[in-house]
């Protein structure tokens, strides 16, 4: 404290001194040497105030509550992480992927029954080579097949009661080579296997025309075509054949059958030709009637044919008999 006074009457000292200094030799106007140099060690002397020292730190409650903070976060971080390791160990996480899904060089693999509640967009599914695929749904099973522009081109549904495909064409092929076995379109349904069978009771039943090279019965059965209510027509630009090698050949109508040839003929080629039903004629004159009665039974027959074509029997006799024979071809 003695030291510092003394250093505080010193200066004053001087500064009365520069001062008288100053006025001896002021000038008017201006400002001397003195002043300037007593105006810039005024400036420079140091402060002879005390010195006010302010604590360093976080104290009260401002650091319990800071220390507080610190703590809640580490209890939040330790949960986390024991969550964290709990849902890895529960979700099965691997470096290969979760649970039943591994991510592979070729895609992704899902093993076991997995469920998926949204849309799933894939290029291609297969199941493994010891395991089928199943694709199972509480109401319906749909596939769907868009273009780029997003719009439906073709839509498979199995549902409870049918399964419907709309597209523009629906093929079946086989496994091995790729071969088409059934195909329909808007124009045509094509069966393009080697042996179409049908194992119903009722056979096959068609509403409209049927076009084919070929029918055929298996062996040891036997091939009806048949129309109850109406007619059955077979028609070819070359003709139409019908064989029976190792059986006989039948063929029976209610009302009529009719064998027509417009440019050609009929050949009944046989051994035996045999027309069963076909009536029989007698002779008109009295005398020939008379001697018929007392004459055995008549066995042979001559066939004669009406104009509008129809055939009957008629007694054989020395001559022909056809023109001398009943009213048999105008009732006809």
């Amino acid at each position: 404290m003695d030291r510092s006074a003394n250093l505080d009457t010193e200066e004053l000292k001087m500064d009365e001194k520069w001062i008288i200094i100053s006025e001896e030799v002021r000038r008017p106007g201006a400002m001397t040497r003195e002043q300037y140099i007593l105006a810039t060690q005024q400036n420079s002397l140091p402060r002879t105030e005390h010195p006010q020292f302010y604590p360093i730190g976080i104290y009260g409650w401002r650091k319990r509550c800071l220390y507080f903070f610190v703590l809640l976060l580490l209890v939040t971080m330790i949960v986390n992480l024991a969550m964290t390791i709990w849902i890895l160990k529960v979700m099965n996480f691997t470096v290969d992927g979760m649970g039943n899904l591994r991510v592979t060089k070729k895609g992704i693999r899902l093993e076991g029954i997995s469920e998926f509640l949204l849309p799933l967009y894939v290029k291609e599914i297969h199941s493994r080579k010891d395991s089928p695929l199943v694709l199972q749904s509480d109401r319906n099973v749909t596939v769907n097949a868009r273009n780029h522009m997003g719009q439906l081109t073709g839509q498979l549904t199995v549902g409870a009661d049918a399964v419907e495909a709309q597209c523009k064409r629906f093929e079946v092929r086989a496994s091995e080579g790729g071969k088409v076995l059934f195909s329909a379109d808007e124009d045509e349904i094509i069966i393009g296997a080697d042996r179409l069978k049908v194992t119903g009771t009722e056979g096959a039943v068609f509403g409209h025309s049927v076009e084919t090279p070929h029918i055929r019965a298996e062996p040891s059965q036997d091939l009806k075509l048949e129309s109850p209510t109406r007619s059955l027509v077979m028609e070819a630009p070359r003709g139409v054949q019908v064989n029976a090698d190792a059986g006989d050949l039948k063929a029976t109508c209610r009302k009529e059958l009719h064998l027509q040839s417009t440019e050609g003929e009929i050949f009944l080629n046989a051994d035996t030709i045999r027309l069963g039903n076909l009536p029989v004629g007698s002779f008109s004159s009295s005398s020939s009637s008379s001697s018929s009665s007392s004459a055995p039974r008549q066995t042979i027959y001559e066939l004669c044919a009406c104009p509008n074509g129809k055939l009957y029997l008629s007694p054989a006799g020395a001559g022909s008999t056809c023109q001398s024979s009943s009213n048999i071809c105008l009732w006809s």
